[in-house]
């Protein structure tokens, strides 16, 4: 090592000088290996449509919830009217996605996916449901409601709710 220089390491970064851990440095580098291994299988195959993660999401959430509203939609993702109806759009033409008025707000925009985009949104997920299987089946019994709690206080406080209308937070 040149004169003047130091060596410095994860547990250096991740602990103050009494010892004291000040970021959860680990934690956000295994998060980010997890998300980017949880996402890769889909995102290649999302490539291949030519859709990106952004369509992954309605698709995902529009599965999950037939007949969500648009403006649902919306609060969900936390992104704009004009980002949205991008990726709507091409769900839409090519055929993944309906979109069918309200029976009693004749104005409300709700979507269904169709059955090309029930059988896409299942592709898409096999893996991603396989990787987390793998993962919790080799927690302890508790497991599971433990990786959930985690996951739940990661959410802000205020969209917790949404947790909860969306079935998300059953098991806890």
């Amino acid at each position: 090592m040149a004169p003047g220089k130091i060596n410095v390491n994860i547990a250096d970064i991740n602990s103050d000088v009494t010892g004291t851990e000040i970021m959860p440095l680990d934690v956000m580098g295994l998060f980010y290996f997890a998300y980017r291994d949880f996402v890769g299988d889909a995102d290649a195959m999302l490539e291949r449509q030519g859709f990106g993660r952004a369509h992954h999401r309605v698709l995902y959430f529009v599965n999950l919830k037939p007949g969500m509203p648009v403006a649902d939609l919306l609060d969900i993702l936390k992104i704009t009217k004009q980002s949205l109806a991008r990726v709507l759009r091409q769900l839409i033409d090519n055929g993944y996605i309906e979109q069918k008025t309200g029976d009693s707000d004749r104005r409300q925009r709700l979507l269904h996916a169709t059955e090309k985009g029930r059988r896409f949104f299942e592709t898409l997920s096999s893996t991603q449901t396989s990787r987390i299987d793998a993962a919790i089946a080799a927690l302890p019994p508790d497991g599971k409601r433990t990786v959930l709690r985690f996951f739940v206080g990661m959410v802000e406080p205020g969209d917790r709710p949404l947790l909860d209308r969306l079935k998300l937070t059953e098991d806890l």
